[in-house]
């Protein structure tokens, strides 16, 4: 494999790892926040104790996220120069805001937490977990608007002199339309994320302990934290119904691209006709064969347009809406780049301007589909533990536990369709929806991934495949370590035998401080 495919897969092999410890600290950080809180407010024990459990996990996967994220920010300057070197003014103000701010407040104040049980009074202590919560999802917010940037780039300018971009506008490069949107969809699917957590450990622990006679500690401790990580389920599944369809919408308008690769749609419709949303659909919109390349299985007249227009709660759609399909984007780009990026030979280096198809298509469905796992969840759980009830259900623990991966792979889907659905672009030019072969606008901040990668001659292919390995390896030592730091703490349960901490109880400096976890 070349230096840009080597590339890609290392980017994409160290981003999906990452990814999966990411939506969860977001989430879990806010929700241990909350626990501790109702022990602050309430003086209970089984707060403290949920308080402690959760905390412990959020703690393990706060910890290899640090570890499996630092190594992305070096990916963009050894293996992704020219893009560094294109863009770096911009994308690399965010994630300097990131890092001297949003991570340095999290990690500080995660380290109070950690150490501060006794030693701080109960109102300090509580409001350093706070900041952790805020600060975590502070620093979403600034990689977000880095990663929107790559999808829609404003806020910026190419300065003439050194064929580079400048920054404009911070405000609009932070708070664009599609960082906002995405925003909403991220911090929503984090809280599934961590909601399912939450609620499938809890109920797991609800069933175990009453088979186990231990129906005191199943009602007053875990009965509780399932019933906190069900409503989060709840009220974050209803955010990511809307904060979804708005993305889509957003992304229909400045990235037609992805959304025609999304629903296989090859063909514009015929005026008054609209576009139909499809089921399941193989094949490739494969230039000059039109819809004769893809199979469409199942497809609803009228749907895909009444989605594309409808409002952020679903109203004021058109179901004959017209929707470019992939033949009249490929047109528009074609005649808006095609003389733009060329190679020694004056070849265009772009091939298509349509992402694949098929990894588009299906990691968009799969995303929609994993999200049915809690939805089930929280369903069953709340109806199985209404009326202060618990369970001794074998089949609800068990589709507790199955629950589980669910939310984290269908985070995971969602990116990659994020990701796979910009291509050929590292950084897609802005669109403008409706505007005919005029319709792509801002070429000048366009950059294709083929020549954003780091020139052969000084980042061999050798090194790129000692790294992709090297990575791949370490990361999967962490991920298995990851996974057995979770099952054992998870299945030790509560630890009962700890005594709850006074107001400054500890206060003697000759002791050190210990990490009490």
């Amino acid at each position: 494999m070349d230096n840009l495919t080597l590339a890609r897969w290392q980017f994409g092999i160290t981003t999906v790892y990452h990814f999966i410890f990411v939506p969860l600290t977001i989430g879990l950080s806010l929700l241990v926040a909350v626990l501790q809180t109702f022990w602050y407010r309430t003086g209970k024990d089984e707060w403290y104790r949920l308080t402690r459990f959760f905390g412990k996990l959020l703690l393990i996967n706060f910890a290899l996220g640090i570890v499996t994220g630092i190594v992305q920010e070096f990916q963009f300057g050894m293996n992704w120069s020219e893009y560094s070197r294109f863009v770096g003014d911009i994308f690399g103000a965010p994630l300097a805001m990131e890092a001297l701010a949003a991570f340095f407040i999290e990690s500080t104040f995660l380290g109070i937490w950690i150490f501060g049980w006794g030693r701080l009074s109960r109102g300090v202590h509580l409001l350093t977990i706070w900041l952790v919560a805020f600060a975590v999802n502070l620093s979403a917010f600034f990689i977000l608007a880095a990663n929107s940037f790559m999808q829609y780039p404003v806020g910026a300018e190419i300065n003439p002199d050194t064929g580079r971009a400048e920054m404009a506008s911070l405000t609009d490069v932070l708070f664009s339309q599609l960082s906002m949107s995405t925003l909403w969809h991220t911090i929503s699917t984090a809280f599934l994320v961590s909601g399912t957590f939450m609620a499938g450990i809890s109920i797991w622990w609800v069933v175990k302990a009453t088979r186990g006679g231990n129906e005191e500690q199943a009602k007053n401790v875990w009965r509780k934290g399932a019933t906190v990580g069900l409503v989060t389920v709840v009220v974050a599944g209803v955010s990511i119904v809307f904060s979804g369809h708005h993305q889509a919408v957003v992304m229909t308008e400045i990235q037609p691209t992805k959304m025609a690769a999304a629903e296989a749609l090859c063909v514009t419709p015929p005026d008054g006709e609209g576009a139909g949303f499809t089921i399941a659909a193989f094949g490739a919109c494969t230039p000059g064969e039109g819809n004769d390349s893809v199979s469409h299985i199942v497809t609803i007249p009228g749907m895909l347009s009444w989605l594309s227009t409808a409002n952020a709660i679903g109203m004021g759609g058109d179901t004959k809406a017209p929707i470019k399909g992939a033949d009249t984007l490929r047109e528009e780009f074609a005649a808006a780049f095609d003389t733009e990026f060329v190679d020694a030979e004056s070849n265009p280096v772009v091939d298509d301007y349509i992402p694949p198809v098929m990894p588009v298509f299906w990691t968009f469905r799969l995303m929609i589909a994993l999200g049915i796992f809690s939805a089930v969840l929280a369903v069953w759980g709340l109806w199985a533990l209404r009326g202060g009830r618990v369970s001794k259900s074998t089949a609800l623990g068990k589709f507790a536990v199955l629950s589980l991966p669910m939310p984290f792979l269908g985070a995971a889907a969602g990116w990659i369709f994020t990701e796979i659905g910009r291509q050929p672009w590292i950084v897609a030019p802005l669109y403008e929806s409706g505007a005919g072969n005029a319709a792509v606008i801002g070429t000048d901040l366009a950059l294709p991934t083929t020549i954003a990668v780091s020139p052969g001659d000084v980042v061999g292919s050798t090194s790129v495949w000692i790294t992709v390995v090297g990575l791949t390896l370490v990361y999967l030592v962490l991920a298995i370590a990851w996974f057995y730091l979770m099952k054992r703490y998870t299945a030790k349960g509560l630890n009962t035998e700890e005594s709850v901490p006074e107001v400054k109880a500890d206060l003697d400096d000759s002791k050190p401080l210990t990490f009490s976890y």
